[in-house]
């Protein structure tokens, strides 16, 4: 018999929570809920998640604190948010922790499955094949791994990060269209989504600085160039 997909949910409101809570076990998965911040890392750290479901606003600890609490035992595990703001800072906020998605209460429950189901069909679909470590200027990369390899350092990097960087590659020496990286990567082209992978391209030209040759250029309103001078 196949294991249920495991949800940790964090969420104060108890009536919301409870509701959500129901709904997603009926569309078989297994929750794990937690109404109050304070309790939430315990419970997570007690047991095997596939995803995260954070609410912002928690008592004693916010959804953002967890999410960085969180981050720091498991890189991986993907999260999205729950909030009844829309600040554009809370978004970029919760997208530079590594969020994958950021949903705005009230929100309709079937998009929220949605959502669910194509972060993890994501994650069971990466690339398995092909070759494995690619040369990038000075460094070396690993997709497998998802580590990239200077002289002295090695980084480790986040599942969409890793993504990101092969698409890249892929598209070497020419445009890689915003909408196609979007797509393939988030599933969705929105605003919201649009400003996470900006966040990524800046990661990503951060850890690539060291060696000038390489450069990821936005070109505006078309995409990025990644470009490497021999």
């Amino acid at each position: 018999m196949k294991n249920k997909t495991s949800l940790f949910f964090a969420e104060d409101d108890l009536s919301f929570g409870s509701v959500l809570k129901s709904y997603l076990e009926i569309n078989d998965f297994s929750v794990t809920w937690v109404d109050d911040g304070r309790y939430a890392l315990d419970r997570f750290r007690n047991g095997h998640f596939d995803l995260c479901i954070l609410d912002v606003m928690m008592p004693h600890t916010d959804g953002f604190t967890l999410a960085a609490q969180i981050r720091a035992i498991n890189r991986e595990i993907p999260f999205i948010f729950l909030t009844a703001k829309s600040l554009r800072e809370d978004v970029l906020k919760g997208y530079n922790l590594g969020a994958d998605d950021y949903i705005t209460k009230p929100f309709d429950s079937e998009v929220l499955l949605c959502k669910i189901k194509a972060i993890l069909n994501r994650g069971n679909g990466r690339q398995t094949t092909g070759k494995q470590i690619l040369s990038l200027g000075n460094f070396q990369f690993d997709y497998h791994l998802r580590q990239i390899s200077g002289q002295d350092t090695t980084q480790t990097l986040s599942p969409k990060e890793a993504d990101l960087l092969q698409l890249l590659l892929e598209h070497k020496n020419e445009l890689l269209p915003r909408g196609v990286a979007l797509l393939k990567i988030w599933g969705d082209d929105s605003y919201f989504t649009a400003r996470s992978m900006d966040v990524f391209i800046s990661k990503l030209r951060k850890y690539l600085q060291s060696d000038p040759r390489i450069e990821i250029r936005s070109i505006h309103g078309s995409g990025y160039f990644l470009s490497v001078t021999e």
